[in-house]
């Protein structure tokens, strides 16, 4: 919900009035542009190497005078080679005194590899000293180099770090943000600022989370670098490099050889952590929206969904419920407890469940329990002078948690457990936890405890902002990076608050909804042990992927939207947080039926699948419509019957890190067309899902690779020759392909996932060109992290399907009943076992549909088609 309510109505206005003197400051301080030439600066020279046995350690040496182009020198630095793995090399720059803020091991704690012997290793470093530049190094994979700074000098300095590296002409680049985008960035102007910001999703600003992985495609070969920072930054893509600009720390950079894209992942979320474990129940379809007046009006929602027959498995309800907008509490008039209570209850018995929205922001009250006891064990982020830094959000004037002092993991838990103890929902939204403030500074200094200002956006006229303090370089660093507000403290926590370890904001602002998204999931597995807790969090970081799931935030209901929301979904699974989402329909303004139409039919087959929208706007659930109603019995009983399907693609995301989400890139790497394919997604490797996202169109061009794809529908099969097709869209409809020599499990949709889990397997599958086709089946028990679990692989050639037992021991009790074999024809009696079966068998559109069978799936088996 975000500070989307902030910006829903006055505030984008104030935003755009603020812009002239945004890019006024980020001229003067900073360059507008991407700069054409190096900076005149010395760089570095390197000193004796002290081997060790998996790397090396060397001193750089400032090389001539101090620059000073955006702060202090530093002049002795210390280089770090460390060959992690075969295909992961980390390279640290750090000072030599170890001053600069790095971020602490718990807070993030990486994976720091067995180390191999660089002979041993995929990638090879080698440094240099350039006459001009200084130091400068390459990390090669085979005879191709994949980061090259030679030639661009290494700027370090307290408060600015510039590290830049060639890349060649019209790269294919991707990642890097949050930041609502195409997936393949402009490698000609770019520029990717990395700097929490609880804003609506404005195309190609900073958003809620910071992500500074990127990918790159060169000679259908991917590779990837990460820097592990938390400090602000711009990644700027532009005059044939990459540049990096960092307002602080220290250049501490991973390098992944790849070469596929799924490798590069596994090697990116096997140093920051995988995926966490999902519940089931999560992959349902979820509602919600701001602006629900009371729970009763939230029952009538749940039961229309279920007259209109469209299955509801969540149903959420925003900061309505809350008293006040506080924390912890319910609304007593609107959203008593006992009600919510019923509710709760009603879903529950229905296999249904509840997640409601918490914000980090506490009132600042001492008549407010939960301040009162927060404030007692010291847990809130301080000003400078030592009093506690009040902001401003939805109760008031607020205090901050500081995750960083000793007691507030305590603290959270124990508000936690009393809110739970009284209404045990079924997983958290924590929102605003960039985190998000409505004035600028600590505007609750000397305020009168209990007085409740007005929100900013509603004054007329707007207050000025207030004067730039450019003596203050951590309120305003010498370096502006792009963060579209007049400076880094507007609207989120000021930079010079100070935490319990002593460190500012200013360099940890990044970290904080990772660290309230670590203190929320350590509650939960607390509070329910050894059941996987759901957290949907709108602030991330590196890591987070393992501990939270994420919506894409506060887009609007804009045709532009709909497209950018699937390549956000592919920017996190680079990211390795694979459940992901966009509000479906569109958060902001008034949807129309055919959006919302075409975006249920988009959304269904989001990780995550939520629809959502603003207060004052009209309600858009997607019952309201009926062509929007069909539209999502229709994707949503294609979305449930392959659940067995993204549930097993989802265990991947947690042992390897792979999205579930996929460009069509990701697959086809050599494929040059599809190098920046966004309109399309792929779910895995075998499901391709082609919408409608233009206005008033009822047929859409989608590009098929080689091969045999085949229409989930009616079974008829596209042969791909890497060019575009067009497909039939009428409004209700989405065009869903099964690839060939695939096979994918499906189970009967019902109205819940637990329902659906309680009937038989089926499988399609789908043969290629050579009439073979094979695939894999993930089964456990869908909710604790203890649970037997059970790999089921299968193959097809010859017209015989094996059945082989990979791993596991979890009883699986329902049988496979039912088989679809696309392209085979010719079938009049099915052997299982060596044993003829009973079974049905009818030919469909060239390809056979096999009913009433009745085949264990936890042993071995072999079935024969004659």
């Amino acid at each position: 919900m975000a500070m989307r309510k902030l910006l829903c109505l006055c505030a984008v206005a104030l935003w755009t009035g603020a812009q002239p003197a945004i890019a006024a400051r980020q001229a003067v301080l900073s360059g507008a542009v991407p700069r054409t030439q190096p900076v005149a600066c010395p760089g570095y020279t390197a000193g004796n190497v002290s081997q060790t046995s998996d790397g090396f350690t060397t001193e750089l040496t400032l090389a001539g005078p101090p620059c000073a182009v955006y702060g202090m020198d530093i002049k002795r630095l210390k280089l770090d080679v460390r060959f992690d793995t075969k295909n992961r090399l980390h390279v640290h720059i750090k000072d030599a005194d170890g001053q600069q803020f790095q971020i602490p091991d718990s807070v993030i704690p990486l994976d720091s590899g067995h180390g191999v012997r660089n002979a041993s290793s995929n990638l090879r470093f080698d440094h240099f000293h350039d006459g001009l530049s200084g130091f400068g190094f390459r990390v090669s994979r085979g005879d191709q180099v994949i980061f090259n700074t030679v030639g661009h000098p290494l700027i370090f300095e307290d408060q600015y770090i510039e590290i830049t590296s060639s890349l060649p002409a019209d790269a294919n680049i991707y990642g890097m943000g949050e930041s609502p985008d195409f997936f393949r960035r402009n490698p000609a102007n770019t520029i990717k600022t990395l700097w929490n910001r609880g804003s609506p999703d404005l195309f190609q600003q900073n958003v809620y989370g910071s992500h500074s992985i990127y990918m790159e495609l060169r000679d259908s070969l991917f590779h990837g670098a990460y820097l592990h920072n938390s400090h602000g930054m711009d990644i700027v893509l532009a005059n044939g490099t990459i540049q990096y600009r960092v307002l602080g720390g220290t250049a501490d950079f991973y390098f992944f050889g790849g070469p596929s894209a799924l490798d590069v992942i596994d090697q990116y979320t096997e140093l920051v952590g995988r995926p966490s474990r999902i519940p089931y129940w999560a992959l349902g379809f979820h509602n919600c929206r701001y602006g629900y007046k009371s729970v009763y009006e939230v029952n009538d929602v749940i039961a229309n969904y279920s007259k209109a027959n469209i299955p509801l498995e969540v149903a959420w309800t925003d900061i309505d419920y809350m008293d006040r907008t506080l924390d912890f509490t319910f609304d007593p008039v609107n959203f008593p407890l006992a009600e919510m209570q019923k509710q709760l209850a009603y879903l529950h018995k229905r296999g249904q469940k509840m997640v409601l929205i918490t914000d980090p922001a506490i009132l600042y009250n001492s008549s407010y329990e939960v301040y009162a006891r927060g404030h007692e064990q010291d847990v809130f982020i301080k000003n400078p002078d030592g009093s506690e830094f009040i902001g401003q959000v939805w109760p008031g004037y607020t205090v901050f948690p500081d995750w960083f002092a000793p007691n507030t993991s305590s603290w959270w838990s124990g508000e936690l457990k009393r809110y739970f103890d009284q209404l045990p929902i079924d997983g958290m939204w924590i929102d605003m936890n960039e985190a998000a403030s409505f004035c600028t500074g600590s505007c609750g200094t000397g305020k009168p405890a209990g007085s409740i200002p007005p929100y900013p956006w509603t004054l007329d006229p707007q207050p000025p902002h207030r004067i730039l303090d450019s003596k203050n370089t951590l309120l305003v660093p010498p370096y502006a990076i792009h963060n579209q507000e007049v400076e880094l403290s507007d609207l989120t926590i000021e930079t010079t608050a100070r935490h319990a370890n002593g460190v500012s904001e200013y360099h940890v602002h990044n970290l904080y909804g990772h660290m309230e998204s670590k203190a929320t999931h350590d509650f939960l597995v607390n509070y329910r042990p050894n059941q996987r807790p759901f957290i949907l969090s709108r602030s991330t970081f590196a890591g987070s992927g393992a501990l939270v799931s994420h919506w894409t935030g506060d887009n609007s209901a804009t045709w532009k939207d709909l497209h950018i929301s699937i390549a956000s979904a592919f920017d996190f699974g680079i990211f390795g947080i694979p459940m992901v989402g966009a509000d479906i329909c569109g958060f902001f303004g008034n949807t129309t039926e055919e959006l919302c139409a075409r975006w249920i039919e988009v959304g269904a087959f989001y990780p995550f699948s939520r629809v959502h929208s603003a207060l004052n706007y009209a309600p858009q659930e997607i019952y309201r419509w009926e062509t929007v109603a069909e539209a999502g019995r229709r994707a949503l009983s294609v979305r449930y019957a392959l659940l067995p399907y993204f549930y097993t693609n989802y265990q991947r995301s947690v042992e390897n890190g792979w999205p579930v989400a996929r460009p069509l890139l990701f697959e086809f790497p050599h494929v040059p067309a599809v190098v920046d394919n966004d309109r399309q997604l792929l779910v895995g490797d075998s499901i391709l899902v082609s919408p409608v996202l233009v206005e008033g169109a009822t047929s859409v061009g989608a590009f098929f690779p080689a091969g045999l794809w085949y229409d989930w529908y009616d079974y008829s099969v596209i042969k791909g020759t890497n060019d575009n097709v067009i497909l039939s869209a009428p409004l209700e409809h989405v065009n869903v392909h099964v690839r060939g020599g695939k096979i994918v499990p499906t189970q009967e949709p019902a109205m819940t996932t637990a329902d659906s889990r309680k009937n038989d397997f089926s499988l399609i599958v789908a043969a290629d060109e050579h009439g073979a086709a094979a695939g894999e089946l993930y089964v456990d028990d869908g909710e604790t992290f203890d649970t037997a679990a059970r790999w089921v692989q299968f193959s097809y050639a010859d017209k015989s399907l094996s059945i082989g037992q990979r791993s596991g021991k979890f009883k699986i009790s329902q049988p496979l009943s039912k088989l679809v074999l696309l392209g085979v024809t010719g079938i009049s009696n099915v052997v299982v076992n060596n044993s003829n079966s009973n079974a049905n068998v009818k030919a469909v559109n060239g390809s056979t549909v096999i009913t009433g069978l009745s085949v264990d799936l936890n042993a071995k088996s072999i079935i024969k088609f004659n």
